[in-house]
């Protein structure tokens, strides 16, 4: 039995979308059609491999680069919700401006030459807040979101017929010669429908009100499994190679694979290893899939106050390309190659139906052939734990565990998911001073003047009312701010056994969500806070310093998003629903039932200060000296751009929890919660076997989030104005810039892979910096058995020493390089009971 070669795809892959020709010239109407086994555009089966880039959770700037970094990528569509509330401000008035801008977007996605997905909902989930849905429809008398209710379908049937009619407009739709191949409508609802009256009929209604707009593309409804004719049912999980859409006619489309997952203020981090991801999409293409998404591809940041209940502003989600717009390797550059693989068997996949073999009791082979004798084929090993060779057409092949092999010619192995020869990167974050602006840069932090504004502590001006008892928070902001001010006083009697002690009595409160600030006689006090297990409903108890006589107690009650999804979502309560004093002569006092005397937002924000037009509307107090530790506190300082072209975060890990804006533009939420040690982190991460979030976590004891992007194009060279309001406390001169750096590059590649002498000639490592960048240094280079991983390689006992020097002659002063693990270049004869390798970190600037 032979051994057969295996080919990288880098040689032998050769895939042109041919169609997309037309999108730059708008020249062809598309018909788009399905059956069981794909998409049919222009009467040609697609493929379509396809990232999810959420338009308003990065800037316009940024745009091109990321759909482009997609394409390069292997990818062929873009995907995206649509973002009612960010469009619809209040009923009928409608706001495409900005990040918002929907038509750009797609037009950029058309200029780039690549298809559209376009999931306009228009509830979309999405860790966002409200599920994307406006606050304001909460309060429309009768409306119950997701449900057979006429107010709430009058409004998204209004705002669905809005969307369309604006890509009809521009003529986006495939069916008018635009990228748009796919529309969605609502997401995620089966399971939901139990619990609404009419739940059944409302689906349905969404469904028949879909398909009536006419766009001339197939619409989709994802995780709905009895959607009506026309509309395809689709999957969302981690692994969807075992789904099958409700009618045999149907393609099998897969709109959400995770590569990684959400954060939360006070979690660990989640990560999903690459070869996972590359395996579950191999697996789906096994099974017969045709169209598959990332959610997300990019994640980007819920900038200013867009994220959904506790969710951090950063959404990196673990995604091949990071929060900042840049590839995250290895995993872009292994799911490139995987992409690559795919696209090579395109043809046959689509005009044939697979044949499955069994390799062993966890090995089987899908086998797809058509009558030209083109065939192609997927070899799998879902053992999780067992490598093992199988034999497949009389040739033995080498699958590790949990992997998938692709066989674009059913002889040559084109890559393998467990198997990474991609480049790694090591990316930092480089600090630099706040430089105020006209200052020269030597001066750093020295010269930098701030101006300070100190809010009031509970009622300042008009209070908005006074009621008995305690209300609910969202029902009184409607979400227009996060804070609302709870205000009431007591009065101490001198015989308090605790004024005679020097005790303090303790004060509780119970509320629904999601935190707060305690002042008691205009000074911050410092709590211990509990949350309920799977709710936001939590305990504040803290001992307070009260005095005889008259004690004012001030509550800031605040939201950190809203919730997203959940059955009646729209009605969970937040805010204050109990306060109580312990520890008087009497026992407990209950405040609950009190006059509270109520103040919506906090000072400052009323008048809109972070807004570079409203500077003037309060009195800032000029100093070199900022106070620090200082509870609702306003700064705001004019610096320069920081200096290079690299991504750029605010280093806010000196800072307590607030917001921050540049230039009038919201940067978001800051929080300075950190996750419990205790959290079950991991060192390394075993990709085999099945995954969830919780598999694969790190940062256990650290802040969740410490730098908050801000895009390089809110940035003016000079007098940009950066305002910081700071809830609790912190120290803003140690406020920092930090450029997102790629600071070096591994390769690591293994000669004699799995007893295959055939291919070592092929063996190599490949290095590519970023743009405008070139190899400087080598930090290390050895062929023989180093050891360790990217960032921390040492030699190991088998070392040839020129591999330096080769190394260096190949990569130096250049972009991109490739080192071939040939005899001119290495000493093959070295070690020869060993398994070698080549290690190599070098340096870009």
């Amino acid at each position: 039995m032979k051994r057969m070669k295996i080919l990288p795809v880098r040689l032998i892959v050769l895939f042109i979308f041919s169609s997309f020709s037309c999108f730059n010239s708008f020249c062809l109407a598309a018909n788009v059609t399905y059956d069981h086994r794909s998409l049919i555009i222009h009467g040609r089966r697609k493929l379509f491999l396809s990232a999810s880039i959420h338009y308003p959770r990065s800037v316009p700037a940024m745009w091109p680069e990321l759909i482009q970094a997609a394409k390069e990528g292997g990818l062929n569509t873009i995907e995206s919700y649509v973002f009612w509330s960010g469009h619809e401000l209040s009923p009928g008035k409608y706001s495409f401006e900005g990040r918002y801008d929907l038509v750009k977007f797609v037009k950029t996605v058309q200029q780039a030459g690549m298809y559209m997905i376009l999931r306009i909902g228009p509830f979309v989930a999405a860790e966002y807040n409200y599920g994307g849905v406006p606050v304001w429809l909460h309060y429309i008398p009768g409306s119950v979101f997701r449900s057979y209710s006429k107010p709430f379908m009058s409004y998204m049937q209004k705002f669905m017929t809005l969307i369309v009619d604006m890509m009809k407009k521009e003529k986006l739709f495939a069916s008018q010669g635009g990228p748009i191949i796919l529309a969605q409508v609502e997401n995620e609802y089966q399971w939901y429908e139990q619990f609404y009256k009419g739940g059944k009929e409302y689906a349905m209604w969404a469904a028949s009100m879909a398909v009536s707009q006419n766009t001339g593309v197939p619409w989709i409804m994802c995780q709905q499994y009895d959607a009506p004719d026309p509309v395809i049912d689709t999957c969302n999980s981690f692994y969807c190679d075992q789904f099958t859409p409700h009618s045999s006619k149907m393609p099998k489309i897969w709109t959400e694979n995770w590569p990684g997952w959400f954060k939360k203020f006070g979690a660990p981090d989640p990560h999903r290893p690459h070869q996972d991801v590359a395996f579950s999409v191999a697996r789906f293409i096994q099974k017969g899939g045709s169209v598959h998404n990332y959610y997300m591809y990019h994640g980007g940041t819920n900038f200013g106050r867009t994220s959904g209940d506790f969710v951090t502003t950063s959404y990196d989600y673990d995604a091949p390309i990071d929060e900042y717009g840049l590839p995250r390797n290895p995993k872009w550059g292994h799911l490139k190659e995987l992409h690559e693989a795919i696209m090579l068997c395109e043809g046959v996949l689509l005009n044939s139906d697979p044949i499955n073999l069994s390799l062993g009791p966890s090995q089987e082979a899908d086998v797809y052939a058509d009558s030209t004798g083109a065939c192609a084929a997927f070899l799998a090993n879902t053992d999780n734990a067992t490598d093992i060779m199988v034999v497949f057409r009389n040739v033995s092949y080498f699958l590790p565990a949990w992997s998938v092999s692709i066989l674009p010619d059913c002889k040559n192995v084109a890559f393998n998911t467990a198997k990474v020869s991609t480049q790694t990167s090591i990316i930092e974050m480089v600090p630099e001073y706040l430089q105020q602006s006209d200052s020269s840069a030597d001066e750093g932090s020295k010269a930098l003047q701030w101006d300070v504004f100190k809010a009031m502590t509970g009622i300042w001006g008009e209070a908005n009312f006074v009621k008995s008892g305690l209300v609910d928070h969202l029902n009184t902001t409607k979400d227009t701010t996060d804070y609302l001010w709870y205000t009431t006083s007591i009065i101490v009697n001198e015989d308090e056994e605790f004024l005679r002690t020097g005790s303090q009595p303790a004060l509780l409160i119970e509320s629904k969500g999601h935190t707060l600030h305690a002042f008691i006689n205009q000074e911050l006090v410092q709590g211990n806070t509990t949350y309920s297990t799977g709710t936001l409903v939590f305990n504040f108890t803290v001992p307070i310093p009260l005095k005889a006589g008259k004690n004012k107690i001030d509550i800031l009650s605040m939201t950190v998003g809203m919730p997203s999804a959940g059955p009646f979502y729209e009605w969970t309560g937040t805010g204050l629903t109990g306060v109580k004093i312990k520890g008087f002569n009497n026992g407990t006092l209950d405040l609950s039932s009190y006059n509270w005397t109520y103040k919506i937002g906090v000072q400052g924000q009323d008048l809109s200060i972070y807004n570079p037009d409203n500077l003037t509307n309060v009195n800032w107090t000029p100093t070199s000296e900022p106070p620090r530790n200082q509870p609702l506190t306003w700064y705001k300082a004019v610096v320069n751009e920081p200096v290079g072209d690299e991504p750029i975060g605010l280093d806010m890990l000196h800072m307590g929890k607030g917001q921050a804006w540049l230039n009038g533009e919201p940067i978001g939420r800051y929080w300075d919660k950190r996750s419990s040690i205790d959290d079950h982190c991991i060192q390394e991460c075993d990709y085999r076997g099945t995954f969830n979030q919780q598999k694969c976590l790190t940062g256990c004891g650290e802040p969740t989030q410490r730098w908050y992007h801000i895009p390089r194009s809110w940035f003016k060279p000079s007098r940009n104005i950066l305002v910081i309001f700071e809830e609790k406390g912190g120290d803003p001169t140690r406020i920092r810039f930090s450029r997102r750096n790629i600071s070096s590059i591994c390769g690591l590649v293994t000669a004699n892979e799995d007893g295959n002498e055939s291919s070592n000639s092929n063996a190599a490592v490949h290095l590519k910096c970023p743009k405008n960048r070139s190899i400087s240094t080598v930090k290390f280079a050895s062929f023989g058995t180093p050891t360790g991983k990217c960032g921390s390689f040492s030699m190991g006992d088998c070392h040839d020493p020129n591999s330096t020097p080769v190394v260096e002659k190949a990569c130096l002063n250049k972009n991109k390089c490739a080192i071939e693990l040939t005899e001119a270049n290495f000493n093959e004869g070295l070690c020869p009971d060993a398994t070698k390798k080549l290690a190599v970190e070098v340096m870009c600037s």
